[in-house]
């Protein structure tokens, strides 16, 4: 009889082991399963987000372009930092030695090295000689008569840059100069020269300022400074009305006078 039920609790134990390999088994294949699962979403995932068509990618700048060496700083600074004296304009450096005007066999330098213009006109004094202009004067004119009676080339105005230096037109031998009265109401200064090539004329110079010679001084055509810069009149001249652009530059008044011819005293004048 114990027999019988050894095998009975056999084949129970059996059927037992049976079902417990077959949960254990069956929960393998459930945690097999979830992890393909996780694993299938997750690459599903990945996959995912690299098949999204992706964002443009970032504009490369272009490089800035190189800054040329020794380019001016300048061109970076504020007009209110440009230096209150300088010029509205300039004109190139002519140099010194370049003859504007011919007169009694004797050839005029032009006073400046930076000459805009030159305008000429009728003198007042009865004895101003006729110059004649010549092809390497800048920008040469002449202007409307004044009605003086006088050639219309026996004068000239000369344009010039404010603040060059004046020096002389021609060589020979400083006969006078300092301040006097222009037209009976403004300060001016002067100079006159008598030229080596006509030493009974005067080689005149009106409207400059600081005067750097003295009488008897010799001076050399282009080389010896007559005065520190032109005088800006405070009034607008004749050829103030040619200008090109403001504000007015200043001029040199230039003319060559024979004193053995009268002058006519001029209406009105100061004496």
């Amino acid at each position: 009889m114990r027999r019988p039920v050894s095998l009975a609790v056999a084949v129970a134990v059996l059927l037992a082991v049976a079902l417990v390999v077959v949960a254990v088994r069956g929960g393998d294949d459930d945690v097999v399963s979830a992890v393909a699962s996780s694993t299938t979403t997750s690459t599903s995932t990945s996959s995912t987000t690299t098949t999204v068509a992706p964002t443009a990618p970032p504009t490369t700048a272009a490089p800035a372009a190189p800054v040329p060496t020794g380019a001016s700083a300048t061109t970076t600074y504020s007009p209110t930092t440009a230096p209150s004296t300088a010029p509205a304009r300039s004109v190139p450096d002519q140099g010194w030695g370049t003859p504007f005007a011919a007169v009694g066999g004797m050839v005029l330098l032009h006073p400046s090295s930076h000459v805009e213009r030159v305008g000429f006109h009728e003198s007042n004094h009865d004895g101003a000689r006729p110059m004649q202009p010549l092809a390497s004067a800048v920008s040469p004119f002449v202007m409307e008569t004044r009605d003086r009676g006088t050639g219309a080339t026996t004068a000239a105005d000369i344009v010039v840059q404010p603040g060059t230096e004046i020096r002389a037109p021609i060589s020979g031998s400083v006969l006078r100069g300092g301040g006097y009265t222009l037209y009976c109401d403004h300060r001016d200064e002067y100079v006159v020269i008598a030229p080596d090539g006509q030493p009974s004329w005067e080689v005149k110079l009106l409207h400059i300022v600081g005067v750097q010679v003295r009488k008897g001084q010799r001076v050399v055509a282009g080389e010896t400074v007559l005065a520190r810069h032109a005088h800006q009149l405070p009034f607008e001249s004749q050829v103030d009305e040619t200008r090109p652009l403001d504000p007015a530059w200043p001029h040199v008044h230039l003319e060559v006078v024979d004193p053995s011819i009268p002058d006519r005293p001029t209406p009105g004048g100061c004496g």
